[in-house]
């Protein structure tokens, strides 16, 4: 062989290596994700969750791989937050009081009558306030808060008609475990029992509390209405799911890929709940359809007052400047 013969082909095995090294490298820095939730694949949560997934796997190349586990496959609410911090799961949705108990103010959506209606939840999910809590958030617990999603006006059910404050006072009604739902059961006078989400089916069917209180499309996932005979339409609350990245996978990131994770979640976010919304205003004749009277007649005005005596008392995790500000939100 010749010289010149051995000094191209050398050349040649250098070129194949120096093109091989790009795909070997992106190869090496794949990221594998597990995403968990306590939500049923049937849901909007669910749904975006993987499109979300895969809309980051194409738009870094395969760079970021993301598996949604849903149903608490991965465990109950308080568990996957705390799976976050132990490298075990690295984005969850979870409530605002679950945040909440990080930087307390964050919980604050999910006080009675706070948010007045779907316009004023998007105001305060693109607001400063929002930002500015996340930040605080961050500093607390080291991981990013990126989206807001929409998850239903809470509406109370019971195997009796509720149209006042004073038709709940005594029952035993389920709350999450988390104490800021409490608040809603002290200011109509029932006895608040957590109960954790997994297990509420079985405490109604059972007996073991008289009534829940969760939005429509989750009255319907959960199959509450199988064990409950009427539903009220007090919309007492309008709460939120919130998208959180584990601190050491978001410091690992690149300016760029924060920059689309950003922006594909907060996507899944607003169109998670556009279907929420679209499915509440659709269901309750659906619920009427399965046999459950649902009570329109419900004086949401007293209800409303009767929150707002207690809006910063004892269960209040906010200061009443960060309240002020809260309802300035527009």
């Amino acid at each position: 062989m010749s010289s010149e013969l051995k000094r191209l082909k050398k050349a040649a095995v250098l070129a194949i290596a120096a093109l091989a090294l790009p795909l070997f490298a992106a190869t090496a820095k794949a990221e594998n994700l597990k995403w968990a939730h306590v939500y049923e694949t049937s849901t909007p949560y669910h749904t975006w969750a993987v499109w979300a997934a895969d809309e980051i796997k194409k738009r870094t190349d395969g760079r970021y791989t993301i598996e949604v586990f849903p149903a608490a496959s991965l465990g109950k609410e308080n568990q996957i937050n705390e799976a976050l911090s132990l490298g075990t799961v690295d984005i969850i949705y979870t409530g605002s009081t679950f945040v909440g108990r990080v930087h307390g103010p964050l919980a604050i959506p999910s006080g009675p009558f706070m948010l007045r209606d779907f316009d004023h939840f998007n105001a305060y999910a693109n607001s400063d306030l929002f930002k500015d809590m996340g930040a605080e958030y961050k500093k607390k617990a080291g991981h990013q808060i990126v989206s807001l999603t929409y998850y239903g006006r809470r509406m109370a059910t019971s195997n009796k008609p509720i149209r006042t404050p004073a038709d709940m006072k005594g029952m035993k009604l389920r709350v999450p475990p988390a104490p800021l739902f409490q608040m809603f059961a002290e200011s109509v006078g029932a006895n608040a029992t957590p109960i954790a989400f997994s297990e509420v089916y079985l405490a109604l069917s059972q007996g073991a509390v008289d009534g829940q209180e969760n939005p429509l499309p989750t009255i319907k996932f959960k199959k509450f209405y199988e064990v409950q005979k009427y539903i009220s339409l007090t919309g007492h609350i309008i709460d939120s799911l919130v998208t959180v990245v584990a601190g050491n996978r978001w410091n690992a990131m690149s300016d760029a890929d924060k920059a689309i994770f950003t922006e594909v979640l907060k996507k899944a976010a607003a169109s998670a709940g556009q279907d929420i919304l679209k499915s509440e205003n659709e269901l309750a004749d659906w619920f009427r359809g399965q046999g459950v009277t649902v009570i329109e007649d419900v004086d949401r005005e007293a209800f409303r007052m009767a929150a707002m005596k207690v809006h910063n008392g004892k269960y209040a995790s906010w200061p009443k400047d960060v309240y002020d500000r809260f309802q300035a939100v527009k």
